[in-house]
């Protein structure tokens, strides 16, 4: 169960919600550079598929909407993204996964020291990712298509995992979030930047007349942060805000799971597949 130990909430409709960093929702079994891929399709992972949600991604008004992310989108979110990863102090040697990449904007923000592995959908804003990562020489960095609900890493591979303006278009919220656990190592991080549903009635209520709008468009405005992460064994370490203006909630965490957490979940997912 999320456990809040700190808590900063006011939330304003002053910043324009987005339509993430990108949605991470696609099969993927196709990894590339593979020298570099490590624990990646483990045997012993339960891979289970079912009748396959609507993908907003692949709508002709999402593609159509990309080049406006690409343009806008960046400058929006490249400062938060930066003041929040410059405050943290990583340990050398940290294994760190990034859940919707996209272009990768923010990855010159991690230091050398630690490695990086970033993964999201798109073929073009991974390319462009590469392209960052080749002209850069960051040799310590990897970015790979896989889909942010059914993550092929095995269990407790990394020690930080990061997500930035993702979980609002991904078709299942919950489960993206059992993914970051199940692959987080216990007493790893989890940070999130997202925009969640407000806890003032007035504001929640501007803000939910626009769902149906941007969930059209491949996002959603609605996500309440305790519904999707409350039954997870994530401690709430600090909730905050850039700026009172600010939509956009920077939520730290530390996973707290047990060794049969993992076991435990994948026996309830076999369970609901039949």
């Amino acid at each position: 169960m999320l456990q809040s130990q700190e808590s900063h909430s006011t939330e304003s409709p002053g910043e324009a919600n987005n339509y993430g960093e990108a949605n991470s929702h696609v099969e993927a079994n196709n990894p590339c550079d593979t020298d570099r891929v490590g624990e990646i399709n483990h045997p012993s992972k339960t891979r289970i598929t079912g009748e396959k949600a609507a993908i907003p991604h692949r709508s002709p008004i999402y593609s159509s909407l990309v080049p406006a992310y690409k343009a806008f989108w960046p400058a929006i979110a490249q400062r938060r993204i930066g003041e929040v990863l410059g405050s943290i102090d990583f340990p050398t040697g940290t294994k760190l996964l990034e859940v919707g990449v996209g272009t990768g904007i923010s990855l010159r923000h991690y230091p050398g020291s630690i490695s990086v592995t970033g993964i999201d959908l798109s073929d073009s804003m991974l390319a462009e990712a590469k392209d960052r990562i080749r002209t850069r020489n960051w040799e310590h960095v990897r970015v790979l298509p896989m889909n942010a609900e059914q993550l092929d890493f095995v269990d407790n591979q990394f020690d930080f995992v990061t997500s930035f303006h993702t979980i609002s278009v991904v078709s299942d919220p919950k489960q993206m979030m059992r993914e970051i656990v199940r692959v987080c190592r216990p007493g790893g991080k989890v940070l999130m930047v997202n925009h969640f549903r407000s806890d003032n009635p007035l504001i929640a209520g501007v803000v939910d007349r626009a769902s149906d709008i941007t969930k059209r468009l491949g996002w959603r405005t609605d996500l309440d942060a305790q519904r999707i992460l409350g039954d997870l064994p994530l401690r709430l370490d600090s909730r905050y805000k850039t700026s009172r203006v600010s939509l956009f909630t920077i939520l730290m965490a530390t996973c707290e799971k047990d060794d049969s957490w993992n076991e435990r979940c994948r026996e309830r997912e076999l369970a609901a597949a039949f």
